[in-house]
């Protein structure tokens, strides 16, 4: 895929860069592969099938009643469904019924795109984040915020990239997306901390895994808008505020389990390691804004609190703001390595 460049500057696209990934480490295939693979002894692995009726979803009140499956929806993504929603979450939409059912069409073949991408990338494509992608609309997040229009048109193409959705603010490209999702390893006792929350895609497909997705968004119109397009979906166990991400959500006891930046930081900042459980993953891009190199991180914190980082894949995002250029960088503060 070749990244329109000019357009991913203009619209301040967080993206990881889905074509230029490579496979992640052997450790990480390996302990991946063990887990979706239980009983296998050698050989190729079977990929798992999407095509099996999706299972009931799993209560969200209680660590007890967890499922390894995914949250599925309720009632199934019908245009009158996509209309309410929008409605709902206060976004005017011109998209026909004839356009909508075309968008859909084109889905099946995404979705099996994104499986045989992971397939690649990770040995075996983790199936709770391929039925994420099946339970998550994603044209209902391909929205035109300084237009006031959909963009669901874009959705679910054959070639992806990034979309500017306005104020400087980018929807990712999916293959990038499911690539950071498998990375992060989701279970669904797991609480995660997004930051840059964009069209609030990332964070959705979180929580169909998870049992808390929060999010922060430091553009503030992309962001007081984002916080109202989950309530019309159901999706009661996403957080989204408003702030900056540099110093992460203190409140929410116990710490994360992930944090995922989908901007580029100078260096890992020091407080979001402090609100990493042990055992918790720091999953960041690291470079400078606007320059090649940039390289995502993963950060992992030991039980006695050590932390250990490793270099993945070469990617490009746009930079981190607010305090992260604003402040002088704190001593011994982590760029990688």
């Amino acid at each position: 895929m070749t990244i329109d460049r000019r357009r991913l500057i203009a619209g301040g696209a967080a993206l990881a860069g889905a074509s230029t990934l490579v496979a992640c480490d052997e450790a990480t295939r390996e302990r991946l592969q063990a887990r979706l693979n239980p009983t296998r002894t050698g050989g190729d692995t079977p990929a798992p099938s999407t095509d099996a009726p999706a299972t009931a979803a799993a209560p969200e009140t209680t660590d007890s009643a967890v499922s390894e499956t995914v949250r599925m929806p309720a009632q199934p993504w019908t245009y009158e469904a996509f209309v309410a929603a929008m409605a709902a979450s206060e976004r005017p939409s011109s998209l026909s019924r004839a356009q909508f059912d075309a968008i859909q069409s084109r889905k099946p073949a995404a979705i099996q795109r994104i499986k045989s991408y992971l397939d690649g990338k990770f040995g075996a494509a983790d199936p709770r984040v391929v039925q994420a992608f099946e339970s998550v609309p994603r044209d209902f997040f391909h929205y035109a915020y300084a237009a006031q229009d959909s963009t669901a048109y874009q959705a679910y193409e054959a070639n992806p990239k990034p979309w500017a959705i306005g104020h400087g603010s980018v929807l990712s490209d999916y293959l990038g997306q499911a690539y950071m999702t498998q990375l992060a390893e989701p279970k669904p006792t797991d609480v995660t901390l997004e930051i840059g929350t964009g069209s609030g895609f990332q964070s959705s497909l979180l929580s169909r895994i998870v049992r808390d997705s929060y999010t922060i968004e430091i553009i503030q119109p992309v962001g007081h808008a984002v916080s109202k397009i989950f309530k019309p979906l159901g999706y009661d166990n996403v957080h989204a505020r408003v702030g900056d991400g540099y110093f992460g959500w203190p409140e929410v006891e116990g710490g994360f389990d992930t944090i995922m930046l989908t901007c580029v930081a100078q260096y890992a900042p020091p407080e979001l390691f402090r609100q990493l459980k042990p055992g918790g993953k720091l999953i960041i891009p690291i470079g400078q804004p606007f320059r090649r190199g940039q390289v995502l991180y993963v950060y992992t914190k030991d039980a006695d609190g050590r932390v250990r980082s490793r270099r993945d894949v070469g990617v490009f995002f746009i930079p981190m703001t607010g305090a992260m250029q604003n402040r002088p960088r704190p001593q011994g503060a982590s760029s990688g390595g």
